[in-house]
């Protein structure tokens, strides 16, 4: 009997300093989350109830910074519509092109995939690669698109592509999907890489058919998590468009045509330093896009039904 509590005793310690050890290896994570994501989450709440400048003490305001976001703001209402039209189109068809471009190159050998897969992913890379845009759609006819336009025929004279309205908003969305995709990319074809070949081969056996069938019933169910983060991934990519849209369209664009919600509080808390505004704007950003989350998460637990 000793000797059995004895054995206890020392499996016992052995499993608190296993567990000791996993906590100890967890801990900068958990630290940098609660430091970097948390504390600022809940500070930006707290600060949405009052008025603060940076220099003043915050005073507590109630509701007033909401009722001035719905009733007072001239500007949210067209930067809230340029960042749900953002969203939807961004997030979802950016979504789809990456994950059909994954499975269309994860059939190819591995030399042509390796290649293909920098190709795709090189965008996520370059820093400044937005940059190749601007040069692209200068206004004047050393551009490249007004040049090739010029040199066809199909213009008389150089179009002011980022200062017209009825222009920037394609444009804008045309290079966030292209400067967006490479991580979606990336984390779709290590997913299509991961799923376990004999599924395929059980599923034929159980009455799979085609290959339409295997995208449904085996190869989206088994890859749900890794699909999960690669929308998450380019939803939010696809609410804080705004860094691509100032750089593209300068802040503000012409007639507020390619500003966002993120590009307004940027205005609100580093220009105005309006930062308990700011904050309430941050909120209301934050709920749009776990409601977006919630909605993913619904729609991918569809699949294999």
């Amino acid at each position: 009997m000793e000797n059995n509590a004895n054995v206890k005793k020392i499996r016992h310690k052995s499993g608190l300093n296993e567990n000791l050890a996993s906590y100890l290896m967890l801990a900068p994570f958990f630290i940098c989350f609660v430091i970097f994501l948390v504390v600022p989450i809940i500070s930006s709440i707290a600060l949405s109830f009052t008025n603060y400048d940076m220099i003043n003490t915050p005073s507590f305001e109630g509701l007033g910074n909401y009722l001035r976001m719905f009733l007072d703001d001239d500007v949210l209402p067209e930067v809230f519509k340029n960042t749900l039209l953002f969203a939807v189109i961004c997030g979802p068809v950016g979504f789809l092109l990456s994950f059909v471009l994954a499975w269309f190159i994860n059939e190819f050998s591995p030399m042509a995939r390796t290649l293909l897969s920098f190709m795709f992913y090189a965008p996520a890379l370059v820093g400044n690669a937005v940059f190749i845009w601007q040069v692209a759609f200068s206004s004047d006819s050393y551009g490249y698109v007004n040049s090739a336009l010029l040199s066809l025929g199909l213009i008389t004279e150089p179009v002011t592509w980022l200062s017209t309205e009825q222009y920037i908003k394609p444009i804008v969305i045309a290079v966030q999907l292209w400067s967006s995709m490479g991580v979606s990319f990336l984390t779709n074809i290590s997913g299509l890489q991961n799923v376990n070949q004999e599924l395929y081969e059980a599923g034929s056996i159980d009455g799979i058919r085609n290959r339409w069938q295997e995208l449904w019933y085996i190869t989206l169910p088994t890859m749900k998590n890794m699909l999960l983060f690669s929308a998450v991934m380019q939803i939010s990519s696809a609410f804080s468009i705004s860094a691509v849209a100032i750089q593209l369209a300068g802040f503000p664009s012409v007639g507020y045509a390619a500003d966002t919600i993120v590009s307004h509080m940027q205005d609100l808390g580093t220009v105005r330093y309006e930062l308990g505004y700011a904050s309430a704007v941050a909120v209301v950003l934050f709920l749009m896009m776990v409601l977006f989350r919630l909605i993913v998460g619904k729609l991918l637990n569809m699949t294999g039904k």
